[in-house]
């Protein structure tokens, strides 16, 4: 009963959300992934056609080794699943120890091009 007398309203519960599982609670309570670091666009992909459900491997597991039959980025898994990077990541560190996925890291650039690049640009800019 509320304060007025009337029945109790479950005024907190939105039904169009769903179940709300915390994301500490997906991860169980880890922050940081048991292997890698996995930068946005490291492109992951499953290693296995489908994942048994075993000991430890949760739901959200299961749906990351689903959707990265084809390769996805880790902000594009994150999307799909909607949940945080942060939580992904974790999740991906525990899926690369069972090797049930492979991530890829991206190439590191070569750094920012020497001067003469940019006055040999100039130049040719100049000579239009």
């Amino acid at each position: 009963m509320t304060v007025d007398g009337g029945p109790e309203e479950n005024q907190w519960v939105d039904d169009q959300a769903g179940p709300v599982v915390r994301p500490y609670a997906v991860t169980r309570g880890r922050a940081r992934p048991v292997t890698g670091t996995f930068d946005l666009i490291s492109l992951v992909t499953a290693t296995r056609a489908d994942a048994t459900p075993e000991a430890g491997l949760g739901p959200e597991h299961l749906a990351i080794v689903g959707l990265c039959q084809r390769m996805q980025s880790v902000a594009e898994v994150a999307a799909h699943l909607d949940l945080p990077v942060g939580t992904i990541r974790v999740l991906l560190g525990d899926l690369v120890a069972r090797e049930l996925v492979q991530v890829r890291e991206p190439r590191a650039t070569g750094g920012v091009p020497d001067d003469s690049v940019f006055e040999a640009v100039i130049n040719g800019l100049r000579a239009l």
